[in-house]
C-alpha cells in the first residue's frame, strides 16, 4: 500500500514536471492566448458599460421635464378651453383664468417651484435685482416693491425677483 501511494505521488509530481523547454512554451504560450482573451474580453464589457451609462443619460436629459410637460398640458388645455367660449362674459373669463392659475400653482408646488415676492424685506442680491433705488421712508436696502416675482426650483434661483429698493437718505 505504501508502495501504491509513493507510485501515485511520483507520477503527479511528473505530471507537473516538464519534460522538454518547448512543452513548457507551449503552455506558457496557452496561458498567455487566455490572459489576452479575458483582457480583450474585459475591455469589451467595460465599454458596454460606458456606452449603456452614455445612452442612460441622454435618455435621461432627454426625458427629464416629461412629468412637468405632461402636467403643463392640463394648464394649456384649460387656456384653450377658455378661448374657445363664443358667449363669454368679463366675469366667466375671469373665473376661468383664476381657475387655470390654481392649477398652474398646484404644479408649481407638486414640482417645488416658489416665488419669490419679497416686498418688504431686506436686498438680497442672490435673489433680488435691484432695478432702482427710490426715495423711501423704509430702512435703506430694504424692498420698496416688486416689479416681477422670482422664482425658485428646490430652492435654487431660477429668476430673481426684479425689485425696486430704499436709497439711503
Amino acid at each position: 500500500m505504501q508502495e501504491n501511494q509513493n507510485n501515485q505521488e511520483q507520477s503527479v509530481a511528473e505530471s507537473t514536471e516538464y519534460t522538454t523547454p518547448e512543452a513548457r512554451i507551449a503552455e506558457l504560450e496557452t496561458a498567455l492566448e487566455e490572459a489576452k482573451a479575458a483582457v480583450l474580453y474585459t475591455r469589451a464589457e467595460a465599454e458596454n458599460v460606458r456606452r449603456r451609462s452614455l445612452d442612460d443619460i441622454d435618455k435621461a436629459r432627454k426625458f427629464a421635464l416629461e412629468k412637468f410637460s405632461g402636467e403643463l398640458l392640463a394648464v394649456k388645455d384649460s387656456l384653450d378651453a377658455a378661448l374657445t367660449v363664443d358667449n363669454a362674459t368679463l366675469e366667466s373669463f375671469k373665473n376661468g383664468v383664476e381657475l387655470t392659475a390654481k392649477q398652474l400653482l398646484s404644479v408649481f408646488e407638486k414640482f417645488n417651484i416658489a416665488e419669490i415676492s419679497p416686498a418688504g424685506e431686506k436686498f438680497d442680491p442672490n435673489k433680488h435685482q435691484a432695478i432702482s433705488a427710490v426715495d423711501s421712508d423704509q430702512e435703506p436696502n430694504t424692498v420698496v416693491s416688486v416689479l416681477q416675482k422670482g422664482y425658485t426650483l428646490n430652492e435654487r434661483v431660477l429668476r430673481p425677483a426684479l425689485v425696486m429698493v430704499a436709497k439711503a437718505k
